[in-house]
């Protein structure tokens, strides 16, 4: 494989990824009380009504809304807990990711990385492995290639994506992405739920051996963005139109939600240009500790240069390169 060719799969790859780990991830701009107020009447409305679940066994019964807004509260308070995940995005990829992240002080964390099918796995086992490292820092995230992709970037592992940067990867989408990265949380996703003014109680289930509610519903994916997200109106039509093109529309967002106010799963399900796309994650261990540490300068790569580089090599050798 040319180098330019191995430096633009390895790009490619860890954008996909940075994606794929935040797809169907609300951003943290609303505490979901305005959003929550779809059909069926005003959320307040709703929250007097009883009929969900929530409170504890024995306690007061709670509106799906009131319960979901308690467990974004004891989840977001929590500010860690161990993740296990898996992603697939028609035949572009698949993949599973385990570790652990904070987010009492900006995102932070480490997360193993394994591509088990699609074309990106096959991109990467020409890279040299099919495993990949990440690590989220509070300003950036780094993600360590295979000893091939170092071969070609003079024996550096890492590259560094800095979050001011990632608005490089294209518009509104880079913007959206940047907002997206730093507030990749569990209880993301609750808020998520809530936004779509659509939440219903499903029933209570055993979720590897533990008792919890399960709720559901269903979002309207750029109006949720534009909503939520902290963006200008010229990024929200970048946007729009991104998520247009990839053929995403809506999405479905199931969450199971513990005895102790905290989640402990997530699926959320959508359609894009490359087919179907699910992500299912579990959270536990909650307030465990975090460690995450730059990598060493000398074995890392920024991601802007490498763009810059590839720029230059296409330009001088063409289509060839």
């Amino acid at each position: 494989m040319k180098r330019a060719t191995v430096r633009r799969a390895g790009l490619s790859i860890v954008a996909v990824v940075l994606f794929a780990g935040v797809t169907a991830c609300g951003s943290d701009g609303s505490d979901g009380s305005r959003d929550a107020r779809g059909s069926g009447g005003s959320a307040e409305s709703r929250e007097t009504r009883g009929a969900g679940g929530g409170g504890g066994e024995g306690g007061p019964r709670l509106s799906p809304v009131a319960a979901l807004r308690t467990a974004e509260k004891s989840t977001d308070g929590a500010d860690s807990a161990r993740v296990e995940s898996s992603t697939t995005i028609g035949s572009l990829m698949s993949m599973t990711a385990d570790g652990a992240l904070g987010w009492d002080d900006g995102l932070t964390g480490a997360l193993t990385i394994t591509y088990t099918g699609g074309t990106v796995a096959d991109t990467m086992r020409q890279l040299g492995t099919t495993s990949m490292q990440a690590r989220y820092l509070p300003d950036a995230y780094y993600a360590r290639m295979g000893d091939a992709f170092a071969r070609q970037t003079g024996g550096r592992h890492w590259i560094k994506y800095a979050y001011d940067d990632l608005k490089s990867l294209g518009g509104g989408s880079g913007a959206y992405l940047k907002d997206q990265m730093t507030h990749t949380t569990p209880n993301q996703s609750v808020k998520l739920l809530l936004a779509s003014g659509d939440v219903r109680q499903v029933g209570t289930e055993k979720v590897r051996g533990r008792n919890t509610t399960h709720y559901a519903g269903t979002v309207e994916v750029a109006d949720l963005a534009g909503r939520n997200s902290n963006l200008s109106r010229s990024q929200l039509d970048d946007l729009r139109k991104t998520l247009e093109q990839a053929g995403v529309t809506t999405e479905t967002v199931d969450i199971w939600v513990d005895d102790r106010d905290l989640l402990v799963k997530k699926v959320e399900r959508g359609q894009t240009t490359q087919g179907g796309y699910t992500q299912t994650a579990y959270y536990t261990d909650y307030g465990t500790e975090v460690s995450a540490k730059v990598p060493p300068a000398a074995d890392t790569t920024d991601f802007t240069e490498l763009v810059r580089q590839q720029g230059a090599e296409g330009q001088g050798a063409g289509s060839g390169s």
